[in-house]
């Protein structure tokens, strides 16, 4: 029997390659000065990370560029001057790695007053980040109305009866997240990815979700008139008793998709894929199909 590998000493050397770049540092660099991020979470010593078998190196795949300012806030708590666009990409980078003391830095440096300029949100997006360290995160019936989430991992936290108005989670991770009966209007999903979401009864209108992953999402009796669609994956999602009056569906993929006793008047299908959709009884009337594919639908009784 095999006895598991000895636990890293806080002098161990660490190689990593991040985004193409190297380098070389310690355990106790790495885990010392922010003990609740992802990069302490991973040298732990608890966890078996994948390396390259010839080098030993660790492989991130991140910016490379602005990890040696991450490693030197690790080493000795500094942050270089930068430009605005600068000190908003290595933000993103301390985001990712959840180091919230550079975060906190780098806001303070720009002069961001979050909770100042969101002072209808309950929370800001450090105090998000903060959260979703923990398991099961539930954000359920709480003001968020206007915050910046977007890029975050966000996956299966539960969002019900919240209030996100105006809230930006463009490119963030939403997988199996619950927004059932949400107040959502107005706010941006642009390329997020929310496969398998839960969004029952949930009002999105006037929202954004243009290539977002909406593969397998459960929005029955959700409110999505005026939402943008376009290019969204929607293969096999639940629309049944959606309002999708005035939304734009052009380019979206809706095979397999759920459609029965959904609002379509004004609702834009030009060049969407509804391959095999079920749209049974559905009154297509106003809708605009111009070079939809629908190949395989379920027709049956509906109103053209």
């Amino acid at each position: 029997m095999e006895s598991p590998p000895p636990e890293p000493s806080s002098s161990s050397p660490v190689l990593l390659n991040i985004g193409g770049k190297r380098y070389a540092t310690t355990v106790e660099t790495l885990t010392q000065r922010e003990p609740s991020s992802m990069l302490a979470a991973m040298f732990s010593g608890r966890h078996t990370l994948p390396r390259h078998p010839d080098t030993g190196m660790v492989f991130v795949d991140r910016d490379g560029k602005h990890f040696r300012h991450v490693l030197n806030w690790l080493r000795d708590g500094a942050v270089p001057a930068m430009s605005e666009s600068e000190y908003q990409q290595l933000l993103r980078e301390a985001e990712y790695y959840q180091l919230l003391g550079l975060a906190d830095c780098i806001n303070d440096r720009l002069g961001w007053r979050n909770e100042e300029s969101l002072s209808e949100a309950e929370l800001t997006r450090k105090d998000v980040i903060k959260c979703i360290q923990a398991p099961r995160v539930r954000f359920r019936g709480v003001n968020l109305s206007g915050l910046d989430l977007s890029k975050l991992d966000l996956s299966e936290v539960d969002f019900s009866y919240a209030c996100i108005k105006n809230a930006n989670f463009s490119s963030a991770y939403l997988r199996k997240a619950k927004f059932r009966r949400t107040e959502a209007t107005c706010s941006s999903f642009q390329s997020a990815n929310l496969h398998e979401c839960e969004l029952i009864g949930a009002n999105l209108e006037g929202s954004v979700l243009d290539k977002a992953n909406l593969q397998s999402a459960n929005l029955q009796d959700a409110c999505l008139k005026q939402c943008c669609f376009i290019e969204t994956d929607l293969r096999s999602a639940h629309l049944q008793g959606a309002d999708l009056m005035g939304a734009n569906l052009s380019g979206a993929n809706l095979e397999g998709a759920n459609l029965k006793g959904a609002k379509l008047a004004g609702t834009n299908f030009e060049c969407a894929n509804l391959q095999r959709a079920y749209l049974r009884e559905v009154d297509l009337r106003e809708t605009h199909l111009t070079g939809a594919k629908l190949g395989g639908a379920n027709l049956l009784g509906a109103i053209r």
